[in-house]
């Protein structure tokens, strides 16, 4: 898989640029992943929903599927690292690109979006 990264601060246009270039890449045929990266807590799934109460109650992941889409979601433990972007990639399932939003301080190539109001 080739991996390209798109980097920056934070409301610099990586998530405009990401979803620009899949769009584009898509439309020609190329079958592409992301992995965007979260210096915070997140949820992908709303309060009070299953997912989200399984997850609440203990479980080390709970993975959701759907006859549309899947995800997996792992709950790290207290002071256990960040998994590398290495591993993460690991895990996903071959793409003819993957592109990366964050991550900047990791080797893959990337450019970084910039707004000249954002820094």
């Amino acid at each position: 898989m080739h991996v390209f990264g798109v980097a920056g601060w934070k409301n610099g246009g990586k998530t405009t640029l990401v979803v620009r270039l899949v769009e584009n890449l898509v439309r020609r045929g190329l079958v592409v992943s992301t992995v965007k990266h979260a210096h915070h807590g997140f949820d992908v799934d709303q309060p009070g929903r299953d997912s989200w109460r399984h997850r609440k109650a203990g479980a080390t992941q709970v993975l959701v599927s759907s006859r549309r889409r899947w995800a997996l979601m792992t709950e790290l433990a207290e002071g256990q690292a960040e998994p590398a972007l290495a591993e993460l990639l690991a895990q996903m399932s071959p793409a003819d690109l993957v592109l990366v939003e964050g991550y900047k301080r990791d080797v893959h190539p990337k450019i970084e979006a910039w707004r000249q109001d954002c820094r």
